[in-house]
């Protein structure tokens, strides 16, 4: 069974999951990263850790058609060399919430970058970010 979700739905689900980047006492964080994506935020982070984004509060604004968009946060500076493939949310607390794609601005990413070749000292600015809750499909 192939389930279709009404907008009202998917907006609540997507809600849902970003406000967990919101819990605890601060910002959350993005974890921007090389390498293969591993299989989920409860497994251990794999990759070069490249940049950390420090996140406003709260990260993302409310879901619209089933998506929520993320607030701009402040650039940082790269820690480490690479190129960015896949990012780790996590809230103030430290505790993964979700991981996404990482691509060039136009690429199609959950979370693009001017550029996805990252160097040590350099400025790391997100261009946009993204969750979706798709609505599914009728059989």
């Amino acid at each position: 069974m192939t389930l279709t979700l009404s907008t009202a739905v998917r907006n609540g689900l997507v809600d849902y999951l970003v406000d967990q980047l919101d819990a605890g006492s601060g910002a959350g964080t993005i974890q921007i990263r090389s390498g293969t994506r591993p299989a989920g935020p409860g497994t251990t982070a794999t990759g070069t850790l490249l940049a950390t984004v420090t996140l406003v509060d709260p990260a993302f604004g409310s879901g619209s058609s089933g998506v929520a968009t993320l607030a701009d946060p402040s650039p940082v500076t790269a820690v480490a060399d690479g190129t960015a493939t896949w990012f780790r949310a996590l809230d103030s607390n430290n505790t993964a919430v979700f991981d996404g794609r990482v691509t060039a601005t136009g690429g199609g990413g959950d979370l693009t970058l001017a550029t996805t070749t990252i160097t040590t000292g350099l400025s790391v600015d997100i261009t946009s970010g993204t969750v979706t809750q798709p609505a599914g499909t009728a059989d």
